[in-house]
């Protein structure tokens, strides 16, 4: 039996005045979110820069970062000026599915531009032949439909359980964790499947890029000091953006079926703080796309 229509969202907090000030510090996030990532795929665009496989990948990045706080941050921006936050149920499983569809495609796009840097810094004279734009267009389906497959998977588990009492989801978006807590049976065998699936695609991905930026570290002896120095710029940026993006998503999907009330302030930091720094990281340390940035204005 499935009676509820609609869930409650508890919101980031219970305070009025903190409201308040999340209300405008969040709309000026999601601000800077939508701008800058636009801003990269304008510059990406007109500045010629896609036949670099790198900004190829960092303009599909951009992208997927404006997609990916879209599903959460309006609405719960919105609703910090509500008394009554509220989402229909099928809203609900709609939020799911949007967060790990372009969550995951993130992961595994982040993933491809280590192996992208990989090639370009320890492969350098096929670095073209290896990164065409034939294999380009395939890493990138093949993170699409990894995210697909990711997220469809989540939400199946979840919409066959009976939702028959408390509606009150203790966050301000739908996530799996929360919402199997409202289910009316045991869901212990769906949290252990959905922490099989999200965690080790958090954690094998991680592991993966930790591993490959190792490798681009150690090779990196072997270069020249000017050489050494552009490689580093470039791989400081993207290591920043894997730490602040999977530090908090490993902690939130690699542990069984439990949440703890600092859920709602970690996610903040994937869905919102991740997608605004992305377009900040990867352009102030890049003399290409400040390049072609001066040349759009």
């Amino acid at each position: 039996i499935n009676n509820v229509t609609e869930f409650i969202f508890w919101g980031l907090s219970q305070n009025p005045d903190v409201e308040k000030v999340c209300f405008v510090v969040f709309s000026f996030f999601y601000m800077v979110i939508v701008l800058g990532n636009f801003l990269i795929m304008l510059t990406v665009c007109t500045g010629n820069l896609f036949k670099s496989p790198m900004y190829f990948f960092l303009n599909f990045l951009s992208f997927v970062d404006i997609c990916y706080s879209s599903v959460t941050a309006p609405k719960m921006i919105i609703d910090l000026l509500l008394r009554k936050k509220s989402i229909s149920y099928v809203g609900c499983m709609l939020q799911l599915f949007g967060v790990h569809f372009f969550g995951c495609t993130e992961i595994f796009i982040l993933t491809v531009m280590a192996y992208d840097r990989y090639v370009a810094i320890c492969k350098p004279l096929h670095y073209m032949t290896i990164m065409d734009r034939e294999r380009c267009n395939k890493l990138l389906l093949g993170t699409w439909v990894g995210g697909f497959l990711h997220s469809i998977i989540q939400v199946v588990l979840v919409v066959q359980l009976p939702f028959c009492g408390p509606n009150e989801i203790d966050h301000y978006f739908c996530d799996v964790h929360p919402v199997l807590k409202l289910a009316c049976i045991d869901t212990y065998i769906v949290g252990v499947v959905v922490t099989a699936n999200s965690g080790t695609i958090a954690l094998g991905s991680f592991l993966i890029l930790l591993i490959s930026y190792t490798v681009i570290l150690v090779s990196l002896r072997k270069q020249s000091a000017e050489g050494r120095r552009k490689a580093l710029s470039t791989c400081g940026s993207h290591i920043a953006v894997v730490i602040i993006f999977f530090g908090p998503c490993t902690f939130m999907y690699m542990r069984p079926d439990t949440t703890f009330s600092e859920d709602k302030m970690v996610a903040v930091f994937y869905t919102i703080i991740t997608p605004m720094l992305n377009p900040l990281i990867y352009t102030l340390r890049n003399a290409e796309v400040k390049n072609a940035m001066r040349k759009l204005w």
